[in-house]
Order: structure tokens, then C-alpha cells, then sequence
């Protein structure tokens, strides 16, 4: 199948199982959402990325607070039930990149291409929809985008869309302020 070469690793192997699943079951769109709600929710919340990304957390714990998540954010079915398993079989610290993986199977079928961006801060629905429309007009096709919040940025985006990367973060400007600085003195 084609669709192996757009994921690789155990999250590509995770996603791919999951993007199979839902297209068997008619679901590629409710998986999606869900997916992107999941995804909001780490963009936005310290301590969620943090019951993510920690090995201090046990199966257990991470178990009982992800349900209590998914269940207050209308979360069942294929996905509640997919992210139960990687809880399971712990690996929960890949689930963002599982995710980023689905949206670009899904991209991928859709003929859409799929676009990484980090931003400093979560952005807002118009400000995505901006980007969405801005990236549509360079490239020619439709955008999903799959957002990433590092906080390190400062300010400003990084966009990467295939093999091109925009970096227009307040960090990378400052570094090159200081480089060129350092090469005037």
C-alpha cells in the first residue's frame, strides 16, 4: 500500500492501523475530528502534554485521566478505543506523531498535501484558516494542517510543507541578529 511510505516507525505503524481501521468502517472524517480535538486539546493544555510525554505516569493513571478527557470531550468509539491501546501498550508519548501521521494518510487519499506548523502559541480557528487559505494560494492544492505549540519560538510560525521549510520564528531571527552581530564586530 502506498500509504506505508507516508509514515514510517512505530507511530506510522500505529497511525496507518488506525487510518485502516476507519476506512473500513466508513469513519475517516468522525476519526479525524476526533483526532483534531485531541490534538487542540494538547496544543493547549501544559499539564495534558505533560501525562503525555512523561514515563512517570503509569498505565493506570494515564489511563484514568485520558478517559476522563476523551469522555468530557465527546470522545468514543474508534478513537477513545485506539487511544486506550497505545495507553495499554505505552506508548502515549507518540500520540501526537500518531496523529500528525492519520492527517497525512487522510491528506494523502483526499489529494491534499499536509502542512506541520509550530507556533509559539495555539492558534486561534481564523488564524489557521488565514494560513490555510495562504498556503492553498502557494502551493495549489488544499492544506491540512497539523499544529504543534513550542513555546521556545518566542513568537512567529514554522511551516513545513513536503521538503520546505518556512521559519519565520522570533528565535531563529534572533539568532541570526546575533550571528550577524558577531560577524560585524
Amino acid at each position: 500500500m502506498a500509504s506505508e511510505h507516508l509514515v514510517s516507525g512505530m507511530a506510522g505503524r500505529y497511525s496507518t492501523a488506525l487510518f485502516e481501521l476507519a476506512e473500513s468502517e466508513g469513519s475517516l472524517d468522525a476519526v479525524a475530528a476526533d483526532l483534531a480535538s485531541i490534538r487542540k486539546l494538547l496544543d493547549e493544555s501544559d499539564d495534558l502534554r505533560r501525562l503525555v510525554q512523561s514515563p512517570v505516569f503509569g498505565a493506570d493513571e494515564q489511563s484514568k485521566a485520558f478517559g476522563a478527557i476523551l469522555d468530557r470531550a465527546g470522545i468514543k468509539g474508534t478513537v477513545a478505543n485506539f487511544v486506550g491501546l497505545v495507553i495499554r501498550n505505552r506508548r502515549l508519548f507518540a500520540l501526537p506523531d500518531m496523529i500528525r501521521g492519520f492527517t497525512h494518510l487522510l491528506a494523502a487519499k483526499r489529494g491534499e498535501m499536509s502542512a506541520d506548523v509550530t507556533s509559539a502559541h495555539p492558534l486561534s480557528d481564523a488564524q489557521l484558516q488565514s494560513l490555510k487559505q495562504s498556503l492553498k494560494a502557494a502551493t495549489g492544492r488544499d492544506v491540512q494542517i497539523n499544529t504543534k505549540v513550542d513555546g521556545g519560538l518566542l513568537g512567529g510560525l514554522i511551516v513545513k510543507v513536503g521538503s520546505r521549510m518556512i521559519d519565520s520564528s522570533l528565535k531563529t531571527k534572533l539568532i541570526s541578529l546575533k550571528l550577524a552581530m558577531k560577524e560585524a564586530s
